[in-house]
């Protein structure tokens, strides 16, 4: 399973938040630095999770951005699914027309379990429980 870079960045960027939030909003350039990530990608990330109301932001000089939902309810599932594109091992989960041997192949099972699993770690890992693990 391929886990995206924005998948990494967002991570990385909560988790930045979540510990940083009694400072109040969060500057990304300062998410940026701690976190090394590119500061131009990292506005790309923001802007899809403030989209999809994971965090709020402020512009202005004393703006920045802060967590919307408390960390404990921000699972890693959710996130893979906000930033990521394809979630699935294989194609042929995503749709059966991607692959022509779909109909007798005999891994399909295998890597439905498989996903089912990722699935279940990922929607049951939260951003506290990340940060709990430091």
């Amino acid at each position: 399973m391929h886990v995206p870079i924005q998948v990494d960045y967002g991570v990385r960027a909560l988790i930045d938040l979540a510990e940083n939030s009694l400072q109040g909003d969060i500057q990304a350039s300062d998410i940026a630095k701690r976190q090394e990530i590119p500061e131009q990608f990292l506005a790309q990330v923001l802007h899809k999770l403030n989209k999809f109301g994971v965090t709020t932001s402020r512009r202005g000089p004393n703006g920045g951005h802060r967590l919307a939902i408390k960390p404990s309810n921000i699972t890693m599932g959710y996130v893979m699914r906000t930033l990521g594109n394809n979630t699935h091992p294989v194609c042929c989960l995503e749709s059966q027309s991607k692959c022509n041997k779909s109909a007798k192949c005999t891994q399909k099972n295998v890597w439905s379990e498989v996903e089912q699993a990722v699935n279940q770690i990922l929607d049951s890992t939260t951003i506290e429980d990340l940060i709990k693990q430091n």
